[in-house]
């Protein structure tokens, strides 16, 4: 996800957000829900700007 160390990372946030994510798998429903949200997360932490679609 992040290719070079940045200060302004919260890496211990992002392995908490990674965590919570795990859990979706137990709801078939929610996954499309928490994948968007995971690329959002990646697109800003990148500092990409674009159209983010599950599709």
């Amino acid at each position: 996800m992040v290719t070079e160390p940045d200060k302004d990372v919260d890496y211990e946030l992002l392995e908490d957000f990674g965590k919570f994510l795990s859990g979706v798998s137990a709801y078939p429903a929610r996954i499309k829900c928490a994948i968007l949200a995971w690329h959002a997360l990646k697109e800003a932490v990148e500092g990409e700007s674009g159209s983010i679609s599950t599709e």
